[in-house]
Formats: structure tokens, C-alpha cells, sequence
């Protein structure tokens, strides 16, 4: 039979942690990280999508020039901060993104850890930038509707 830790503390200690998990409070708060079935399936939903994107941005060149188009149009339109969700920029970088001298990747999100398009500034590809998640589905959908 194994012991567990709570085994090795003092009666009262055990208490105590039980009567903290046990709480109203304890409870939402497990209750709030449990997915439902819904949620589940809009993230598999979302990570098929993602998946197909990736795959169409390495196998078809046309594709992933026609979004790197439409981004580099947005970014001059809007400017890089209205696209991309980015700290301080160089002017270099700036001006290669307005351009449209990068590459489009995906890449997980430096924040959320979820799969997100990423602009890699052509010739600085330590500098990942993640598109912002408004736009991020958007350009997923035209990638992924482009024939």
C-alpha cells in the first residue's frame, strides 16, 4: 500500500488542507479549468485549422504569397502595430514589414502557448512577431479559402 504525503503530516495539518480543498472557493476555482465538450471542440476545430494552414503555407507557394501580400497591404494601410501584436520596433524591421519582406509562419503564441500565424522579419528571424488574434483568424480563413 503507498503512503501519500498528507499520511506524514500531522493531524491537524491534514485538516486544514482538507477543509481548503473542500471549499466553495477551491471548487470554482477547479471548476473554471475544466472544459466542457463545446470547449473542446472549438479548440480541436481551431487546431485542425491551424494545422491546415501550416501545411498550405510549406506545400503552396501561391498561397502563402497571396496572404503575405494582403498583410504586407494591411500593414501599410494600418500600420504594423494595427497587424501585429509587437513591442518597440526598428525602423529597419518597419520598413522590411511594410514592404512585405518577411515570412509567415505558425508558430505558438509567445503569451497564450496557441497556435497563431507569426511574421518573421526577413533577415532578423530571432524577431517573431504574432499577428493580432483579430486579424490572426481572418487571414487563417483566407488562407485556407484560397483555391
Amino acid at each position: 500500500m503507498s503512503d501519500s504525503f498528507l499520511d506524514h503530516l500531522p493531524s491537524q495539518e491534514r485538516e486544514k488542507i482538507r477543509k481548503r480543498l473542500r471549499s466553495p472557493e477551491e471548487y470554482e476555482r477547479l471548476r473554471d479549468k475544466v472544459k466542457g465538450p463545446e470547449d473542446l471542440e472549438r479548440e480541436m476545430k481551431k487546431s485542425e485549422q491551424m494545422a491546415e494552414a501550416n501545411f498550405r503555407l510549406e506545400t503552396e507557394p501561391d498561397a502563402a504569397q497571396r496572404l503575405q501580400d494582403r498583410m504586407a497591404k494591411d500593414m501599410k494601410e494600418r500600420g504594423v502595430e494595427g497587424v501585429l501584436e509587437s513591442g518597440e520596433i526598428s525602423d529597419s524591421v518597419r520598413v522590411a514589414l511594410e514592404e512585405g519582406r518577411f515570412n509567415i509562419s505558425v508558430e505558438a503564441h509567445p503569451k497564450t502557448h496557441e497556435d497563431a500565424l507569426v511574421v518573421i522579419p526577413e533577415g532578423n528571424v530571432q524577431d517573431r512577431m504574432p499577428v493580432k488574434p483579430v486579424l490572426n483568424e481572418g487571414y487563417v480563413q483566407s488562407l485556407l479559402q484560397s483555391p
